[in-house]
């Protein structure tokens, strides 16, 4: 071979492995490695064939003119050149294909062709055979060298590539509808489960409320205890359905211009007898008489609400949770601090997924579902605001969130009050 046809080759193998990235699916790429098979080796066809997960193989790549007729053929393993190739992984020339055994003339004879002479590699990934590369009818019959072989088996390893690519890709496609409908599955089920409870949580309530107003001094503890725990189970179920909505696309925004100063107030002070039994210390520091913003308030109180319960329940007694409200550029700035046991950096970046839940000593016994920081990442983020914590084990946390400022008040006297 000439230097020319040499650095031709070169240049035409170089065009098929950029080919392998650029070719948007398998089966264009692998049309264009049998055109240049055809022509690196001068055969007047090429195939590949692909183990279909029998004991056979099929076409997957033909010229175009036996395209459509040999779809429909399956070259057996036992009894053809090609499964010969294959089990093998060996290339196999046949200069006289008609008179060799090896050769399986069901393909000849569907696309009405005659195989004279034949050179086949296999295509392997990761030692293993996938497939064959096949050419056949060396032009002016001259006969398969090993020249051909070595670029057979150059276009065979890419085609290795291109099919396994194909076949990650389906396999991670797959993957992807699993994983999306079993995520349907669960946000039906949530969606169903907090529907059904919310009637029978709410007679639950009724009752044992009304019970305890008519009961005995000896039997109000007990009520109490329903009570409290009947609350908790609707404060889970009002957080499932907070979540499912926000992530279904059902929930929406009342917006309002409402005052945050006041809405800081309210749930803080709402909270204000729960961290007193725990013995903790709850202050509010705000820092304009009126910070008002335009939004949901009733989601914003939910978020909020739900970061300061989180402070209250896993600060330990005697500790203090801190409220701190400020005006930054454009935003509303709010923080709740606590000192209480704080979350270990692995745990951090997923503190706010749903059903998340840190795993250590020092929060299991705490119990709690995951789903608190979810619903309130879900309510601010609605509002095109940011949640983030900051955090040290042992040592407290920092949950703070900021919302835009779309009708700006005057700035006020800066105040700290506690609740």
């Amino acid at each position: 071979m000439n230097p020319d046809e040499r650095l031709h080759r070169m240049e035409r193998l170089l065009a098929v492995a950029r080919g392998l990235s650029a070719a948007p699916e398998q089966e264009t790429f692998l049309q264009l490695l049998i055109s240049a098979a055809s022509e690196l080796t001068s055969s007047e066809a090429a195939s590949v064939l692909e183990q279909d997960g029998s004991n056979q193989l099929r076409f997957v790549a033909a010229p175009w003119f036996h395209r459509e007729m040999l779809q429909a053929v399956k070259v057996p393993l036992e009894g053809s050149a090609a499964g010969w190739v294959y089990q093998q992984k060996q290339p196999l020339i046949l200069q006289d294909a008609q008179a060799d055994a090896r050769h399986n003339k069901d393909a000849d004879r569907a696309a009405n062709f005659t195989t004279r002479s034949l050179l086949a590699v296999p295509i392997l990934y990761r030692g293993q055979p996938i497939g064959v590369l096949e050419v056949v009818n060396k032009r002016g019959d001259q006969p398969y060298n090993d020249e051909d072989v070595s670029i057979l088996e150059t276009l065979a390893s890419l085609a290795g590539a291109a099919i396994a690519n194909a076949a990650l890709q389906r396999r991670v496609q797959a993957t992807y509808d699993e994983m999306a409908n079993l995520e349907r599955m669960k946000n039906d089920f949530i969606a169903i489960t907090s529907h059904e409870l919310r009637t029978p949580l709410g007679l639950i309530l009724g009752h044992a409320t009304f019970l305890r107003e008519l009961a005995d001094e000896k039997h109000r503890e007990q009520l109490d205890t329903i009570i409290r725990n009947a609350t908790r189970l609707k404060e889970i179920v009002e957080n499932l359905s907070n979540v499912d909505n926000v992530q279904s696309g059902a929930a929406r925004l009342r917006r309002r211009t409402f005052s945050m100063t006041q809405v800081l107030t309210e749930v803080a002070t709402s909270y204000l007898a729960e961290a007193r039994e725990k013995g903790l210390d709850l202050r509010l520091s705000v820092e304009d008489d009126e910070l008002r913003l335009e939004g949901d308030a009733e989601k914003i109180s939910i978020a909020l609400g739900n970061l300061i319960k989180n402070a209250i329940h896993y600060t330990d007694p005697g500790g203090h949770v801190v409220l701190v409200a400020e005006r930054i550029p454009n935003h509303i700035k709010v923080s709740v601090i606590d000192d209480g046991i704080g979350i270990p950096d692995k745990d951090l970046p997923h503190i706010f997924d749903r059903f998340y839940q840190v795993e250590s000593h020092l929060t299991r016994r705490h119990g709690g579902m995951g789903l608190g920081l979810s619903t309130a990442k879900a309510m601010i983020e609605m509002h095109g605001g940011k949640i983030w914590v900051e955090s040290a084990e042992g040592k407290g946390s920092i949950f703070t969130f900021t919302l835009p400022l779309e009708t700006p008040s005057e700035r006020g006297r800066s105040k700290v009050f506690t609740v």
